[in-house]
C-alpha cells in the first residue's frame, strides 16, 4: 500500500514538472523585464536567508525528523514534519496493539473498541467544524480579494493564466489515471469537488487532511488504510501543484537570465530529475511551494532571490496548487484502494450520502 501510494505520488510529480515545462514555454514565460519593487527584493534577501538555513541541513537530519521524538508535540503540529512523524508513531502504536492482542485477546480486544470510539468522536467533530465551511470559504475568499493588488495581478497576468493552465492539465492526467483504472472520472470529480473547494480557499493541504478522509472513505468507497495513508503523506511530499509544477515553472523561467536555454533536453531531464527527488525530501525541511522552489533553484545553481518577484500574485496561485495537491493524493488513494480489492463499488456508485439514506430508512 506505501510503496503504490508513494510511487504514484512520485510519479505525477515528475509529470506535472514536465506540464511546467511545457506550459512556460508555450506561453513564453520570463523573469528577464519584470520589476524589482520593494517588497520583491525584501523577499529575495528573505529566501536568500531561509536558503542559508536548509543548507546546513544534512540527509540524516531530514530522516531524523520524520521520527518522532516527542509524540504528543507532533500530535499538536510543533514541526514542520509532524504529520510523517503522528503517522509514524500511529504504525509503531498499531504493531505494539497487533501484539497485545495476539498475546492477550481480551485485552486487544479492548484495544480496538478504545480506537473506534476515538476515531468516531473525531470524526463527529470534524463534520462539526466542516459544517462552518461555507462561512469559512466567504471569509477567507474575501480575505484574498481585499488583500490583492489588481495592478500587480495584471502585470503577472500571463504567469496567472500559465500556471493555471498547467494545473488544470494536471487534472486532467489525474482523471485519465483514474479513467483507466477502470474508476468514473466525472463521477469521482463530483464527489471530491467539496474537498477541492476547501483546499482551494483554505490553501492549507494539512487542513484539509480531515476533509480528505472522510471523502475517501464515505463517498469514494476507498479502504480507511489508503485514505489515511495517501491523506498524510499526500500533505508532507510528492505535491503536484506545490513541489512539481511551480518549482519547474520557476525553473523556466530564471534559465534565461543566467544564459541556460530552457528548451534543452539535458536541462528538461536534470530539472524533472530534482524536483521528483526534492519533493519527496520537502517534508523533512519544512514543505511548501517556496521550499520547493528553493531547493530546486539552488540545486540547478539558479538565483533563488528572484523566486521573489511573484510575491503579489502568490495567494491567487496557491489556492490553485493546493487544491491540486489534495487531488493528487486523494487520486493515489482511489487507485491504491482499488488496486488492492479494498474500494467499495457500491458505495462509490451511489449518489446518496449514506448518513442521509440511514435517515430516510
Amino acid at each position: 500500500m506505501s510503496g503504490s501510494i508513494i510511487g504514484i505520488l512520485l510519479a505525477t510529480t515528475a509529470v506535472s514538472a514536465l506540464i511546467g515545462v511545457f506550459v512556460s514555454n508555450l506561453f513564453g514565460l520570463s523573469a528577464e523585464g519584470i520589476v524589482q519593487g520593494a517588497r520583491e527584493m525584501a523577499r529575495g534577501a528573505a529566501l536568500e536567508t531561509r536558503l542559508e538555513g536548509l543548507a546546513s541541513v544534512s540527509f540524516a537530519d531530514m530522516i531524523t525528523s520524520f521520527f518522532p521524538g516527542n509524540p504528543f508535540a507532533d500530535l499538536a503540529g510543533s514541526r514542520p514534519t509532524s504529520t510523517i512523524a503522528v503517522v509514524i508513531f500511529a504504525a509503531f502504536v498499531g504493531v505494539a496493539g497487533v501484539t497485545v492482542a495476539r498475546k492477550e485477546p481480551e485485552l486487544g480486544a479492548s484495544f480496538e473498541r478504545f480506537v473506534d470510539v476515538a476515531q468516531s468522536i473525531v470524526r463527529t467533530l470534524v463534520r462539526m467544524v466542516l459544517s462552518l465551511t461555507p462561512y469559512g470559504i466567504l471569509a477567507l475568499m474575501t480575505k484574498v480579494v481585499a488583500g490583492s493588488n489588481v495592478s500587480d495581478i495584471l502585470t503577472l497576468l500571463n504567469f496567472v493564466v500559465a500556471s493555471y493552465v498547467g494545473l488544470a492539465l494536471i487534472l486532467v492526467m489525474h482523471l485519465c489515471l483514474l479513467a483507466f483504472n477502470g474508476i468514473s472520472p466525472l463521477r469521482y470529480f463530483k464527489k471530491v469537488l467539496p474537498v477541492l473547494l476547501f483546499a482551494f480557499t483554505s490553501r492549507s493541504s494539512a487542513g484539509t487532511i480531515p476533509l480528505n478522509i472522510d471523502t475517501q472513505v464515505k463517498r469514494l468507497g476507498n479502504g480507511e488504510g489508503e485514505s489515511n495513508f495517501s491523506a498524510s503523506f499526500g500533505a508532507t511530499m510528492g505535491q503536484n501543484g506545490c513541489a512539481g509544477l511551480y518549482p519547474a515553472m520557476l525553473a523556466v523561467m530564471i534559465a534565461p537570465t543566467v544564459g541556460i536555454n530552457p528548451l534543452d533536453p539535458s536541462f528538461i531531464i536534470s530539472l524533472i530529475a530534482i524536483v521528483t527527488i526534492s519533493s519527496f525530501g520537502i517534508a523533512g525541511i519544512g514543505g511548501g511551494a517556496t521550499f520547493a522552489a528553493l531547493i530546486v533553484l539552488s540545486a540547478l545553481d539558479m538565483p533563488v532571490a528572484l523566486a521573489g518577484l511573484l510575491i503579489s500574485i502568490e495567494p491567487l496561485i496557491d489556492m490553485g496548487r493546493t487544491a491540486v495537491n489534495v487531488n493528487g493524493a486523494m487520486t493515489a488513494g482511489t487507485i491504491t484502494s482499488k488496486w488492492l480489492g479494498h474500494s467499495d463499488a457500491g458505495l462509490f456508485a451511489r449518489d446518496e450520502e449514506p448518513e442521509l439514506e440511514l435517515k430516510n430508512s
